[in-house]
């Protein structure tokens, strides 16, 4: 790896958030037609594929990457060159290994898994998910070294590539094979093969990156055995591993609660049960995506807040992890409101091909917004636990809200009078205990004491005030257009005078109320103009 200066942490934040927000508007182009063209009975299967493939994958890559960017991050501070390059040579056989058998398991017993999901139509898009688990395993663990020097340009260029993939070939793919008739399981498979070609071509550009940087200057330390090593990377990573795998087992066991229970509780076919399952998927569309936004704060702020304590400057950790609970709320808050405030109207305005999916996802993203709220929150809070040291907390947290989401989902969704609507609420209910556990686990072992009350009372104000602009002007702006307009763009017309009046309100709040602070932008490149030109102290 070259010599470089090594990027701050809001600046590391920066270029990943950067790189989402470009990933995340072709992510748009690819999700919200996509449900356009495959409807709900196609996105439950590919939907019920995808968390195979997320279980898979997150099970292999889940905390490994975390503990080699950890101790790269540790490593690159103290200028143990050797130590890096061999932590990367031994890390990647193991990665090697982890993707080699995942994608054999999803490529021969697809079938096992979609018959144990209650979905058996959704082998071929399983399958056309195999190949990525092999290529994303090498991804994390080049991310996870890039990223542990500081250097987060590479994982943002790769991630962008991964998304024009999927989109320029997944969704052209899954309208051809549909448009010739294919079945819709193969459709799905179509869609979610453009997801498997952006992870090779991702893989590709990492590899060639790291090749030629390579950092080919000598140094004098000697590195740790190839055996010390891997039992460091485990000892970090497996905890970590087994806490967010948890909650990838809990997701697995859900889906297969909702679809048994649709199916045996109501007595519904596989196919009915599939449309009410891709109503609730297509509801949770939104939240993953702003909760996509979090994770480059994650992904900066391990490494980061690592290296402060390995120079034993915990004031320097505790600043770090402050600063990305503050950028949570200015981001988290908001969007979770104004996604509950507008669920219905944000529905029909993603889906004009599908107006009764769309009707029917808008109560579900109406309980969904305010559990984004919680889930952005779980995926900081385990981060910062994971950085005092505290892996084994999350697995702990993450296992009781599956086991309330669990239970909830097989008590509501097989009451007839709830049926699919107890989906979201069991999601709301489980990531609320969860977040609650985390924060009071990081309260007790940070050394500086978190004052939630400061960092969350701002921005609790300005996001309701902004929820309620936005559902006035929304309101107003759709009776004014009522009859002047089709139905869909009196619809668009008012729900985005709505957006845009929420986000305006919300803006002058930030400043009014001081919620953003001068240390929040100061690493920002011009971040002292910025300073200047909002008056932040």
């Amino acid at each position: 790896m070259s010599k470089q200066k090594k990027q701050s942490f809001l600046g590391g934040a920066a270029i990943l958030a950067a790189a989402v927000v470009v990933v995340k508007i072709i992510g748009a182009a690819y999700k919200l037609p996509l449900n356009n063209i495959l409807g709900e009975v196609g996105m439950s299967y590919w939907d019920t594929a995808y968390k195979i493939y997320n279980f898979l994958l997150t099970f292999s890559t889940a905390g490994l990457p975390l503990a080699i960017s950890k101790l790269t991050s540790e490593a690159h501070t103290q200028g143990r060159e050797n130590e890096k390059r061999k932590i990367f040579r031994t890390a990647i056989w193991l990665f090697f290994a982890l993707g080699l058998v995942g994608s054999l398991l999803m490529l021969f017993q697809a079938d096992l898994f979609a018959a144990f999901l209650r979905n058996e139509d959704a082998t071929r898009p399983i399958q056309a998910l195999a190949p990525a688990v092999f290529c994303v395993c090498l991804l994390a663990c080049m991310r996870g070294y890039t990223q542990g020097q500081g250097n987060m340009t590479p994982t943002a260029i790769s991630q962008v590539l991964e998304a024009l993939c999927k989109v320029g070939i997944g969704l052209p793919l899954a309208w051809y094979l549909l448009h010739m008739g294919a079945q819709m399981d193969v459709g799905a498979a179509g869609a979610i093969l453009g997801v498997t070609i952006g992870t090779v071509v991702s893989m590709l550009f990492l590899t060639g990156y790291l090749a030629t940087h390579r950092d080919r200057g000598r140094a004098l330390d000697v590195p740790s055995s190839s055996g010390r090593l891997v039992r460091r990377i485990l000892s970090i990573g497996v905890p970590i591993t087994l806490g967010n795998s948890a909650m990838s087992i809990i997701s697995l066991v859900d889906t297969k609660i909702v679809l048994g229970r649709l199916q045996d509780g109501l007595g519904l076919s596989l196919t009915e049960a599939n449309a009410l399952n891709g109503q609730y998927a297509t509801g949770m569309v939104m939240p993953n995506m702003v909760a996509s936004f979090v994770y480059p704060v994650t992904m900066s702020l391990l490494p980061f807040a690592a290296a402060a304590l390995a120079r034993n400057d915990p004031r320097e950790a505790d600043r770090t992890i402050s600063t990305a609970f503050r950028l949570l709320a200015l981001l988290a808050l908001p969007a979770g409101i104004g996604l509950s405030v507008l669920a219905t109207p944000i529905e029909i305005l993603v889906l004009p091909a599908q107006p009764d999916t769309a009707l029917a996802a808008g109560p579900h993203l109406q309980i969904l917004g305010i559990a984004t709220i919680f889930i952005c929150l779980m995926v900081l809070t385990n981060a910062i636990l994971q950085t005092y040291g505290k892996e084994k907390i999350p697995i702990f947290t993450v296992i009781v809200g599956g086991i309330v989401k669990i239970i909830l989902n097989y008590i509501l969704v097989g009451t007839p009078s709830i049926n699919i609507h107890g989906a979201p609420i069991s999601t709301l209910c489980c990531y609320l205990v969860i977040v609650v556990l985390n924060l009071f686990f990081v309260w007790k072992y940070s050394p500086q004491k978190p004052r939630y009350f400061q960092l969350f009372a701002k921005p609790v104000v300005a996001s309701v005030l902004m929820g309620a602009a936005a559902w006035a002007v929304y309101g107003f702006l759709d009776r004014a257009f009522a009859g002047s307009f089709s139905d869909y763009l009196a619809n668009a017309a008012a729900t985005l005078g709505g957006i845009l009046a929420g986000v305006a309100v919300y803006a002058v709040l930030v400043i009014v109320l001081r919620i953003l602070r001068a240390e929040d932008v100061r690493s920002i490149p011009h971040g002292e103009k910025l300073i200047k030109l909002l008056h932040l102290k």
